[in-house]
């Protein structure tokens, strides 16, 4: 009898879920130091700063959350723990339905569901859902949204013509004072147009037009994902730096040295 008992706190124990206690700040530190973030994620809050930028757009823990074009789910391993016992997110991802969807969108978000799937005690509460225009765009029920979140996929709206449709969802999707957060690659302003979308920079003036034109009104910003030694001056744009790192070894100390790009942090409210 002892023995069967044994066996079963020592299952519990195992399958016990990841505990969140005490204020933002403390949910967000035992999220970042979860177990279930790979070492090379890790390494990258140095740029990222998640608990900075997650504390700037306003996160609490009882918040219904829209994550959208999550990839390979850097901000879900963060998100996730935080609102999995109080709130609810949605991991709207790159719309792999649809029948043009490229084999390493597919591949990606195969990866992406089947970690999560590994990890209920983190990942069991996350709903995934899609978002492309014009098909899809029911990435969570329309005014159901506390906060709608983006990272680093502005300047891929503006290559394919849809940024205007994009930010016109997360307006339907937020309650009203419902909070947009952005973060994106910053140019320099008065980049034209073309180039932002070739280097994959976006003025802070796009990113802000393109919201107010669907009805967001600008809040506020944080410098905390400013990195002045990016200069923005490279022969593959963006992805020359890392993580991409896509010249390979050619002055990959250089590129290293700069480390992960220069970031706009932007707040905007639905009215």
């Amino acid at each position: 009898m002892m023995r069967k008992l044994l066996i079963v706190l020592a299952f519990a124990s195992f399958a016990a879920p990841v505990a969140q206690a005490g204020t933002m700040a403390d949910r967000l530190d035992q999220a970042v130091a979860g177990d279930h973030r790979a070492e090379a994620n890790r390494a990258r809050d140095v740029y990222r700063h998640p608990k900075e930028t997650l504390l700037f757009f306003g996160l609490k823990p009882d918040m219904t959350v829209v994550e959208i074009w999550p990839s390979a789910g850097w901000y879900t391993d963060i998100l996730a723990p935080v609102l999995r016992d109080g709130g609810k997110l949605y991991a709207a991802r790159f719309a792999v339905s649809w029948d043009k969807a490229p084999d390493w969108a597919k591949d990606r978000d195969k990866a992406f569901l089947a970690r999560m799937a590994g990890r209920p005690d983190v990942f069991d509460q996350v709903v995934p859902t899609e978002i492309l225009p014009p098909n899809f765009v029911d990435a969570a029920p329309k005014g159901s949204a506390d906060m709608v979140l983006t990272f680093r996929n502005v300047h891929n709206w503006a290559k394919a013509g849809t940024t205007e449709a994009m930010f016109a969802i997360f307006m339907d999707l937020l309650k009203s004072g419902g909070v947009l957060g952005v973060e994106e690659h910053r140019a320099k302003p008065g980049t034209p147009f073309d180039e932002q979308v070739r280097t994959g920079y976006m003025t802070e003036q796009y990113v802000i037009e393109m919201a107010e034109l669907a009805g967001f009104r600008f809040v506020g910003k944080s410098e905390i994902n400013a990195n002045p030694k990016d200069t923005k001056d490279y022969p593959d744009g963006v992805w020359t730096l890392p993580p991409t790192l896509k010249l390979g070894d050619k002055d990959r100390a250089r590129y290293l040295a700069i480390g992960e790009s220069d970031r706009m942090t932007l707040k905007f409210v639905k009215p």
